[in-house]
């Protein structure tokens, strides 16, 4: 039996925009359901709202989010978790920090660290902070 971790994000009305650049960034695909696909609309406002969304891709990267409804309150807060992107090819974690870094803050360049060959840490602009780094033999 394995046990996989997943992020999931929460979102104001920016699940789908933050679903569709992640996917620009690692690839894989979107899938995303609404409130009112799913059948769970409380309140107006909430039909086009995402009720699940997530991207998956092939190499084993996978983000799920959602939009926080109505009656819900939402502050993304300064600095509530951190995703971190691991991997063992500089040029793939690469490419990945050079899609996230659109229109980001980045907290540490990406380069060589203490721990790690490869590290890298920034908020994209959505807000959520990313690390990417490269395992150390």
């Amino acid at each position: 039996m394995s046990v996989t971790t997943t992020v999931h994000l929460n979102f104001k009305d920016q699940a789908r925009e933050a679903l569709e650049f992640y996917r620009s960034v690692f690839g894989g695909e979107v899938v995303a359901f609404t409130n009112a696909q799913a059948g769970t609309v409380a309140h107006p406002s909430d039909a086009d709202r995402i009720s699940w969304g997530e991207v998956r891709t092939g190499n084993g990267f996978h983000v799920m989010a959602f939009d926080v409804r109505e009656e819900q309150t939402y502050d993304a807060g300064d600095n509530p978790f951190f995703v971190s992107v691991r991997g063992d090819d500089a040029d793939e974690i690469t490419g990945y920090w050079k899609g996230l870094s659109e229109g980001a803050t980045i907290l540490a360049d990406l380069g060589p660290a203490g721990w790690s060959p490869l590290y890298g840490m920034l908020r994209d602009r959505f807000g959520v902070i990313w690390t990417l780094d490269i395992a150390a033999a």
